[in-house]
């Protein structure tokens, strides 16, 4: 599907891609990942022919259809479900034909590539898709323009899957999704049909829904088979290998050496002392495994430690204007909280943060907190809050006029700003960069409680890594919102729920919660089901009315029931032996055609088990309807 050869990349006099070669087989969902600013997405470009390389090439399957997210989001009077439904340009192009032709033979040619494409299901499969991505039915009606910056970007995205193109380019497709539509897309892409090139710096998407790795490091492309974890196994096994390799070629030089020092003046060894030389001369070195020096965080924990309660909140309401958001808080927060705030996009999430924070005040009840209690607060928009033009060392400049130069550097250093980055000004800075300044910034007054509201959006998986550990030797409390899983289950010990315009304890773990949305998500097809069941009743009504009543043969449902859940089995059990086969990632590296076989099979597989569940859904409850006629 994907073949990179020899390609040869520079920008800026800094060599991004250096003779790298990979090849990817059709059906192959790959995860590419590197650290930030390594080249993944100017390789995405490549690929997409935005930009040429320099020598080598990239190339594509004939015929293939490239699909990934228009960088500038739907902002028309269109509804959601227009937007998403022109994506498919095929459906889109037969449908307006079919009302201008008259060739008869045209006219059938049309239909019958109409019905291949199963263009009669595309407004349910569009609506699905945008359901998962958290829209309401409301909202998919609505328009485009009535959207914030970053649910538009969902609605591109819901368009990107919904033309299901034979390879899709996704470039950290989380950053503007919440936890649950990340739940979605992973559970989405593990049954994708087609190919996947993704990146993304989301650990469990990596272990949950990719079968393959590709790393770039060092302007090379490396291809691993399995999930996230298999390659950092397979990684650090590498590496192992390469350090013993290179001891292995040190003792060897160590020996020659000594050989050639001590027998080069006799004329009985000189030959071979000179054939030792020249073995030396043209023995390559085995270089070190080299991994790159990752700044560390730091969050100075409280000089002086409060007693508890930090914060206690009765009965409180929170808002803006006269509209509340949230209603009826009753909860506290202690001296070394670890709190994982949960709960979909537009339920208030980032509005209990601001109200913590003391940037909303309560609408009604009490919010009673220490007079010294001191709060660190990172969110995502304060990035445009930074002053263009100033650097971070005029930053602590403000915030320490009484320290020396010195003293400022090595704060700045603390967290990740050497000399020359210090001095860089903030419109220059990486997004990874300037998330580092905002952390310093909310961390620099030692606060008791610091409140992070999605603050691994910019970070590369080493630097979450690292924030993890900050975070964990910090001493005071910590209140999180994000979509990143593995930074939720590393920090937090507790999970509040935010819905229905309350903030609850969360009884239950992350894997309770994800059961929770997916049990949600099938209530919904439920109904869904039951609707249309409810149309075909309302059909039969009017057929009764005109002298041609039909009532349910409750015998002919239950032996559909039994064939149905016949099929489901079988087709289950077929699932379980391509998972069995695909597992590890050991048939990628011996067989990867036959590998890309077996995942397009698989999920052709699955696409069959959800159509099959949701017949199901729907023959149970007419039966259930006939039997109680």
């Amino acid at each position: 599907m994907l073949h990179i050869n020899g390609l040869t990349y520079r920008i800026g006099g800094r060599t991004l891609f250096d003779n790298a070669t990979v090849a990817s087989p059709a059906g192959i969902k790959a995860g590419l990942v590197g650290r930030n600013g390594a080249g993944k997405s100017t390789l995405l470009r490549l690929i997409l022919g935005e930009i040429s390389p320099e020598s080598g090439s990239v190339s594509v399957r004939k015929g293939a259809r490239i699909g990934t997210v228009a960088q500038e989001a739907p902002s028309g009077s269109e509804s959601l479900l227009e937007v998403v439904l022109a994506a498919d340009t095929e459906r889109s192009r037969l449908l307006e034909e079919a009302e201008t032709a008259t060739d008869p033979h045209r006219i059938g040619e049309i239909h019958t590539r109409l019905a291949d494409i199963e263009a009669h299901s595309a407004p349910a499969r569009a609506a699905t898709i945008l359901a998962g991505l958290g829209f309401s039915p409301e909202e998919m009606e609505g328009p485009c323009s009535a959207l914030s910056g970053g649910w538009r970007m969902r609605v591109a995205l819901a368009a990107t899957l919904f033309s299901e193109p034979d390879l899709l380019l996704l470039d950290e497709p989380s950053n503007y999704l919440d936890l649950e539509g990340v739940l979605w897309l992973k559970n989405y892409l593990r049954t994708y049909r087609h190919t996947v090139l993704l990146v993304s710096h989301d650990r469990d998407i990596l272990n949950a829904s990719v079968n393959a790795i590709v790393h770039l490091n060092g302007g090379k492309l490396d291809f691993y088979a399995g999930n996230f974890d298999d390659f950092r196994k397979a990684r650090a096994e590498r590496a192992a290998l390469q350090m013993k390799l290179r001891k292995k070629q040190e003792e060897q030089r160590r020996r020659m050496e000594a050989f050639v020092e001590r027998f080069r003046a006799k004329a009985s060894k000189a030959r071979q002392a000179q054939s030792r030389l020249k073995m030396l001369e043209r023995m390559s070195e085995v270089a070190p495994p080299v991994e790159e020096r990752v700044a560390p965080f730091w969050f100075p924990s409280p000089e002086r430690p409060l007693n508890p309660p930090l914060i206690r909140l009765e009965g409180v309401a929170v808002g803006y204007g006269e509209r509340p958001v949230l209603r009826d808080i009753d909860l506290r927060i202690d001296t070394e909280d670890r709190i994982a705030i949960l709960g979909a996009n537009g339920q208030g999430k980032s509005t209990f943060a601001k109200l913590l924070c003391g940037r909303l005040p309560p609408m009604a009840g009490a919010m009673r907190h220490h007079k010294k209690m001191r709060v660190g607060y990172f969110a995502q928009h304060q990035m445009d809050e930074l002053a263009p033009g100033r650097t971070p060392y005029e930053h602590f400049l403000e915030l320490m006029p009484e320290a020396t130069e010195a003293q400022r550097r090595a704060r700045l250093g603390q967290y990740g700003f050497g000399a020359e980055l210090a001095d860089n000004r903030v419109e220059t800075l990486s997004g990874g960069e300037k998330a580092r300044l905002l952390f310093a910034l909310a961390a620099f007054h030692r606060p008791h409680i610091l409140v992070l509201d999605e603050p691994t959006n910019h970070l590369d998986m080493e630097a979450r890594d690292a924030l993890v550990e900050a975070l964990n030797d910090y001493e005071g409390a910590v209140i999180l919102i994000s979509h990143d899983r593995h930074l939720l289950e590393a920090t937090a010990e507790r999970l509040w729920l935010v819905a229905d315009g309350m903030v609850t304890p969360f009884e239950g773990d992350l894997e309770d919660y994800e059961r929770m949305i997916l049990e949600r998500a099938r209530s919904i097809r439920r109904e869904k089901a039951r609707a249309r069941r409810e149309r075909r009743e309302r059909g039969k009504v009017e057929d009764a009315s005109r002298g041609r009543p039909k009532r349910p043969n409750a015998g002919a449902l239950r032996r559909k029931l039994e064939r149905l859940e016949k099929e489901m089995a079988e087709t289950e059990e077929k699932i379980s032996v391509f998972d069995a086969a695909l597992d590890g990632g050991a048939l990628y590296a011996e067989d990867a055609r036959k590998a890309a076989r077996f995942a397009s099979a698989r999920a052709t597989l699955a696409e069959e088990l959800k159509r099959l569940e949701e017949e199901w859904l729907t023959v149970s409850a007419e039966l259930e309807e006939a039997e109680g006629s």
